[in-house]
């Protein structure tokens, strides 16, 4: 079709409105109109065609000619050329943190799941920590949606389009940082490549149509310059972070958790590691030598996005990707978030239910009579709130009795371990969901 121009080459098909042509994910207007045996053809959230190669990469998406406008030089993304170097703008600086970090994980002690909502606490069961079982390699070629089907669908890929090749630290976690602005959370952001990003940069795909190239470090870091600015920032630490109230352990025993005032951080650093969504040895290891607990001094953190706002009135719950997707009314993706979902010996429910109540900073009330047995302890145990505490700093109860979707302890482990049958999030992706989420939005569970 060379010579011919691309809107009038692509309306030439009459299977094809001639007022309509196709825009790939850069911009330009295709100058053919792909054969339908290789593509499946979706719809976007505006009820947009899409086309898909066999492989899940978006093609292009078909728009009215009228509501086309090309992106202006100020506009992302911006012309060739209009891209400055990652290093340009700090990726590499020296002392700036981004050096390669030791790998600090010990080992870490299990956690707790269950669910009975109780009046203003949560009734649990714990949990017995289980390694996952091995990841698939194998993965469709082919999005599994038919040709003209009007209902809007999402791909959920198992895999990212385009694979993430070994990069430095400092990337994945820009990489990590630019996910989590968007509402994608990537889990605990650490400069560490694995299945968490893998699955938050599909569902990106998903949420926006477009085709993310994770290898491309100066496009990310572009993107970043428009979400928020660079992806580490230096923060002060004040006297509030010193202060605390801390606890010197969490126990294990659920007697002595009772005991407690609250259900606290540790330490300044499970603080701030927290409160900006990062992996407590990472803020370690970006910061060497320093003494989180002296006031005024300043420290190197991530800088994570704004939590996502939105309306969420329906939840699906993958069991196989162990992720947690959140639609608005217009079934268009908001957010999705790395998850926990039940284990073999106690799966999570089947179906669809309701929300029926979200609490935030919840207590935890422990009844032998409905948890098993823990430890010695055969009376009711009153375990104060906390993001400590065995659900975190969030419940939100299911209409299904003792299931509900909640924070957690350890971040660091979500989407790397089985629970007791409920969801389970990091305590911040928990806390934005509970705040966009309202009673009766549904849940459902999907294999």
């Amino acid at each position: 079709m060379q010579g011919i121009p691309s809107a009038e080459a692509q309306s030439r098909y009459d299977r094809y409105p001639a007022d309509t042509i196709l825009v790939a994910p850069d911009g330009a207007i295709l100058d053919y109109v792909p054969d339908r045996g290789d593509v499946v053809i979706s719809r976007d959230g505006m009820g947009r065609r899409v086309f898909i190669d066999r492989y899940g990469n978006v093609l292009a998406t078909e728009i009215r000619q009228e509501t086309y406008r090309p992106a202006r030089a100020e506009e992302y993304p911006p012309a060739p050329g209009g891209y400055r170097r990652f290093r340009d703008l700090g990726g590499y600086q020296d002392g700036y943190g981004y050096q390669d970090y030791r790998d600090y994980r010990p080992g870490e002690p299990g956690s707790v799941t269950g669910a009975i909502p109780g009046s203003g606490s949560v009734t649990r069961m714990p949990l017995d920590e289980q390694p996952m079982p091995g990841a698939d390699d194998s993965y469709p070629q082919e999005a599994s949606i038919e040709p003209d089907q009007q209902a809007i669908e999402s791909l959920h890929p198992q895999k990212p389009i385009i694979a993430v090749t070994k990069k430095p630290q400092a990337e994945i976690a820009a990489l990590q940082v630019f996910l989590d602005r968007e509402g994608i959370s990537p889990g605990v952001i650490d400069g560490h490549l694995g299945e968490n990003v893998n699955k938050a940069i599909a569902a990106w795909q998903e949420m926006t149509g477009e085709t993310l190239d994770p290898n491309n470090s100066e496009d990310i870091m572009q993107r970043l310059t428009y979400s928020g600015g660079l992806p580490i920032i230096d923060y002060t630490i004040t006297a509030a972070d010193a202060a605390g109230p801390y606890v010197a352990a969490i126990p294990e025993d659920y007697a002595h958790k009772a005991q407690l005032p609250a259900m606290s951080y540790t330490s300044v650093t499970e603080k701030l590691a927290e409160q900006f969504h990062m992996d407590e040895n990472y803020l370690k290891a970006l910061n060497p030598g320093v003494d989180f607990t002296i006031p005024s001094t300043i420290i190197k953190v991530v800088n994570p996005g704004q939590p996502k706002a939105g309306q969420v009135t329906r939840i699906v719950a993958d069991k196989g990707r162990k992720q947690v997707f959140a639609y608005g009314a217009d079934n268009q993706l908001i957010a999705a978030y790395p998850a926990t979902i039940g284990s073999t010996d106690t799966p999570s429910p089947t179906g669809t239910h309701t929300v029926q109540r979200v609490a935030l900073d919840p207590g935890y009330t422990y009844n032998p009579k409905i948890n098993f047995k823990q430890g010695n302890n055969d009376q009711i145990l009153q375990i104060p709130p906390g993001p400590n505490g065995p659900v975190g700093k969030v419940w939100i109860a299911l209409s299904k009795p003792t299931y509900g979707i909640h924070g957690t302890p350890e971040p660091s482990k979500i989407g790397k371990t089985n629970s007791h049958g409920c969801v389970r999030l990091t305590n911040w992706d928990a806390t934005e969901l509970a705040k966009m989420v309202k009673t009766g939005a549904t849940v459902e569970f999907v294999e």
